[in-house]
């Protein structure tokens, strides 16, 4: 009679209530590591009785694996499901050598030009290309970029600041904030060639050469509160056209409500017809924004979605065709309007023009 060899008994595995608890609740997890999820499903089934042949081919791993981990949960528990920290390799560069990486590039200049590069860097640490890259990556340096900035020199700077950003966060009962620009020279520019179409595995395909049929200027005035714009597109932007766009206004705004027009320091909005007539309607108060600081008027935000969105990507077959789309894009836009969420208080924004100034003048190069 042939004999059957018989393998080892398993030792049984008890569970408490509270175990077999937060096993399922791993075991059902969707943001916890698919190790640890797959582990406790093998530790539930093993449990149940269900040999570590059947849970291998269930999991599709092997029986040694299943064996593994169900002595390490029977071992140390749900702490034993998590995977053990293993040795790695040993540190290439000291900390004094990382720091002296980043102060060459934080403090100095290499010979002969504006920045350094990780090649330049490689060759004059002796670290290698790849090494300086995942460490001036780690610590958020990035010598080939600049970023432009602009300080303003307006006397009346904090006030100014004060005074519109009062209005955004603290706006006037039974009153309307616009803020007012307008974006001249919109070229309506027609691609010499047909527009290569978005497809799976190529981004759409535009020629640079084009045939140029003219400009429009597009004002416009964003409602602070509900994101809504008045816009009219004219053939230039002098103080008559400002004018017309006022008048445009007041045919919109209802009668009953204070107006604050925010505008920037451009002459035509300073012209003695235009005062003239700001005059005549006292419901009206103008709020010039601090020089060389366009961005704290909203509308400028505005006409960033407007050039995205709908101008720079499209081909143009006359100006006729660019105002038409402009309206359409404005009368789609104002169909479902968003405001802009401003939070930064004049306060921040004074600290962070405190920290820049102390920035640029405590720099070495």
């Amino acid at each position: 009679m042939k004999q059957v060899r018989m393998g080892r008994p398993r030792v049984p595995l008890v569970l408490s209530a509270s175990e077999r608890e937060q096993l399922q609740g791993i075991g059902k997890s969707r943001s916890l590591p698919n190790g640890i999820v797959r582990r406790a499903r093998m530790v539930l089934m093993s449990v149940d009785e269900v040999s570590n042949t059947q849970i291998a081919a269930r999991m599709g791993t092997s029986v040694a694996l299943v064996s593994f981990w169900r002595g390490r949960y029977r071992r140390q528990g749900i702490a034993g499901l998590h995977g053990e920290m293993r040795p790695g390799r040993p540190r290439t560069h000291d900390d004094e050598r990382i720091a002296g990486l980043l102060n060459k590039v934080l403090k100095s200049k290499p010979k002969g030009a504006t920045h350094w590069t990780v090649r330049s860097l490689a060759d004059e640490t002796g670290i290698t290309k790849s090494s300086v890259h995942r460490y001036i990556s780690l610590f958020g340096l990035q010598p080939h970029r600049t970023q432009s900035f602009k300080l303003s020199t307006d006397a009346f700077f904090v006030e100014k600041v004060r005074d519109i950003v009062g209005l955004y966060l603290n706006p006037p009962q039974n009153a309307l904030v616009l803020c007012v620009d307008e974006k001249s020279q919109i070229q309506a520019l027609e691609r010499s060639q047909p527009i290569l179409p978005l497809g799976l595995g190529y981004v759409e395909g535009v020629t640079h050469e084009y045939f140029r049929h003219g400009t429009t200027t597009l004002f416009a005035a964003l409602d602070v509160a509900n994101g809504s714009v008045i816009a009219q597109c004219k053939p230039r932007h002098r103080h008559q056209e400002f004018l017309s766009f006022l008048r445009h206004i007041e045919a919109s705004v209802p009668e009953h409500l204070q107006v604050h027009l925010i505008v920037d320091n451009y002459s035509t909005h300073k012209h003695a017809k235009v005062r003239a007539w700001l005059a005549q309607r006292p419901r009206y108060s103008l709020h010039f924004t601090p020089t060389y600081s366009s961005w704290i008027n909203q509308v400028e935000r505005w006409f960033g979605l407007i050039t995205q969105r709908a101008i720079r990507r499209d081909s143009f077959r006359s100006l006729p065709d660019l105002v038409r789309k402009i309206d359409q894009f404005v009368t789609h836009y104002n169909a479902h309007p968003q405001p802009f969420m401003w939070t930064a208080t004049a306060d921040s924004i004074l600290a962070k023009l405190e920290r820049l100034s102390r920035a640029i003048n405590g720099t070495s190069h």
